[in-house]
């Protein structure tokens, strides 16, 4: 197998311009990017003709990386590929929509956000220029279609899947060169999402020495691992301090101390944040909840262990 075609798609954004990336010996594109006519046209001057593309792939389900795939799947005649648990926020659009809107107003609220916050990120929050339904055929962990292996990595999102074939690996948001993944505000079903992604990047670490990201270039698996674990070693250390000076005990204080100020998209991805990190040391009774509306923690321990492995 040549090696994927990776051809940039969409605007800059804090992560990097998306990655998606052309199989033309297996027909298959993986994450062919956001619902935009710049995205849109810079995939189908790299594919040249459609009529080679016959699978359609999706690491899950945030729009800058599956908004397109209904397009090209329908313009192509190909049929999209997802993890179960991310599928129905394409396949089944307007509707999960709706509920993902409502589930995340009701986490927010028990993550102690304002209501101001909280009906200001709402209110932003524009629907995609996406189909209100499409199909789109559901995965598991291990099943191989086109010769590409899904391998389930939740964290990011609960559906989220990097793929493999011959060897390559394609990670989508898993590892990212530039940017450390949003866990826990990036998607408001995962239950200890930092602990599902702790375990999804040692998944891949056991395998593979580089990856493919969803933004930017090829990485070095091993290196991007222990960075990010480092990362979220540090980052547990500050919210267990922050949890013992804020006022109100409650993620969103948490997070104004770790993170200061936050507008738009990053209330939801800084609270989320805090809220993964003490749930983590909640279920290593460093610390432990006091109240459920808002979510309040107080901590169980005097001193912070210095050797505290996150991992499940």
């Amino acid at each position: 197998m040549t090696d994927p075609v990776r051809v940039p798609v969409g605007a800059g954004t804090p992560e990097g311009v998306n990655s998606a990336y052309y199989l033309p010996e297996r027909g298959v594109v993986v994450d062919p990017g956001p619902p935009t006519e710049p995205a849109w046209n810079a995939l189908v001057d790299a594919i040249g003709s459609l009529g080679t593309v016959e699978h359609v792939f999706a690491t899950h389900w945030h729009s800058d990386h599956a908004g397109l795939a209904c397009r090209l799947a329908e313009a192509a005649g190909a049929t999209i590929h997802m993890h179960s648990a991310d599928a129905p926020l394409v396949g089944d659009y307007a509707a999960a929509r709706e509920r993902r809107l409502e589930r995340d107003l009701a986490t927010l609220r028990r993550w102690g956000v304002p209501e101001n916050r909280r009906e200001t990120l709402r209110d932003a929050d524009s629907p995609s220029a996406m189909p209100e339904t499409y199909p789109v055929t559901t995965h598991e962990e291990g099943e191989t279609v086109a010769g590409l292996e899904v391998l389930h990595t939740p964290g990011h999102t609960l559906g989220h899947a990097s793929f493999a074939c011959e060897g390559t690996l394609l990670l989508g948001d898993l590892l990212l060169p530039t940017y450390t993944p949003n866990v826990g505000g990036s998607d408001t079903r995962t239950d200890d999402p930092l602990a599902a992604y702790l375990a999804s990047i040692d998944q891949v670490n056991a395998r593979f020495e580089t990856g493919e990201p969803g933004h930017g270039t090829t990485m070095d698996v091993t290196r991007a691992v222990e960075e990010v674990r480092t990362h979220h070693r540090e980052r547990a250390r500050a919210a267990f301090r922050a949890l013992r000076t804020v006022e109100e005990p409650t993620p969103w204080a948490v997070a104004r101390a770790l993170f200061g100020e936050m507008d738009g998209i990053h209330v939801k991805f800084g609270a989320g944040e805090a809220a993964a990190h003490l749930d983590r040391l909640a279920a290593l009774d460093i610390v432990e909840r006091t109240g459920e509306n808002p979510i309040r923690y107080r901590p169980r321990v005097e001193d912070y262990p210095s050797d505290l492995n996150l991992t499940p």
